[in-house]
């Protein structure tokens, strides 16, 4: 009989910790990390993206980190497609793999799979671009949120391209974006245990006002500066680039750009809270209890 594999799949928050406990859990398992956070796929940025260090990453096999250019275009499906590959390789070999991020729905392209979402015109994709330019983006989001509230629990609101990408999809096929995400769900040929992590909000908020302090000390102003010519990039319309880039231009002072990333970033994470809430099944766990989270974990592998 044919051994059962298993991939672990460990979500929360942006600054809950996921790095530190899957690092112990891969020690422990055998297993290596795979990631599923949409911006460490980018060579050019690791501060902004709290990547894992170059020592982390030395401790224990990573994939899907530092495998793009900023300038590939990268999709969720194309996501879906390379990491079930990888993972047929993988078992082969090994037991347990272990799945880390925060992004839901490159989490849950790999849980329940991603249907292939219908190419828009480009005239609407203009039309909007042009009414983010004549109206701002805040009508484009509350457009958004009535045509799909699933979507922007999730999403990075304040991602321009993102915005107006799940509103051509609304509009042109009648259907929420998040709709096209699982018509069905796939079935795997491996076991799923899907782990989330918590803490108290006024822990989480202040270990992420701390970690923003942290990427400025590392040099965050010069990271975002040395990736200005792709700012129009996806990776870099989200929160933490965004923001610097509006320094940059001489929109904002610096004190209020930092009062921006943690705020922003604040907002982010609570609503991968509530995406992950809503979307999920998952058994939660603080990060601060690995004993409890690995004492579960072999008890749905046995």
């Amino acid at each position: 009989m044919k051994k059962q594999k298993y991939l672990v799949l460990i979500v929360g928050p942006t600054a809950v910790g996921k790095t530190d406990l899957c690092l112990s859990l891969a020690k422990k398992l055998d297993a290596e990390i795979f990631s599923c956070d949409s911006r460490q796929f980018y060579k050019e940025i690791s501060i902004g993206t709290a990547k894992p260090t170059a020592e982390e990453l030395a401790q224990v096999p990573h994939h899907f980190i530092n495998n793009l250019h900023i300038d590939q275009n990268y999709t969720v499906a194309d996501f879906e497609k390379e990491v079930l590959e990888k993972l047929d390789a993988y078992f082969i070999e090994k037991d347990v793999a272990i799945m880390t991020g925060g992004s839901g729905l490159f989490a849950k392209a790999i849980t329940h799979g991603f249907d292939n979402i219908p190419d828009t015109p480009t005239s609407l994709r203009d039309e909007l671009k042009e009414r983010l330019e004549t109206e701002g983006l805040e009508n484009l989001v509350t457009e958004l949120r009535n045509l799909d509230p699933t979507y922007c629990l999730q999403a990075d609101l304040s991602n321009a391209q993102r915005v107006i990408r799940a509103l051509e999809v609304s509009k042109f096929t009648g259907k929420p974006f998040s709709s096209w995400q699982v018509q069905k769900k796939q079935t795997r040929p491996f076991g799923i245990i899907k782990i989330a992590l918590e803490l108290p909000r006024e822990e989480l908020y202040n270990r992420i006002n701390h970690r923003v302090d942290l990427m400025l000390n590392a040099g965050l102003l010069e990271e975002v500066k040395s990736v200005s010519q792709h700012s129009d990039k996806n990776a870099l319309q989200t929160v933490g680039y965004k923001e610097v880039f509006d320094f940059l231009n001489g929109n904002t002072d610096k004190e209020t750009m930092i009062e921006l990333i943690k705020r922003n970033t604040r907002r982010y994470a609570k609503r991968q809270m509530t995406w992950f809430r809503n979307q999920d099944t998952f058994k939660w766990f603080s990060p601060m209890d690995p004993k409890s989270i690995i004492q579960y974990i072999m008890a749905e592998i046995k």
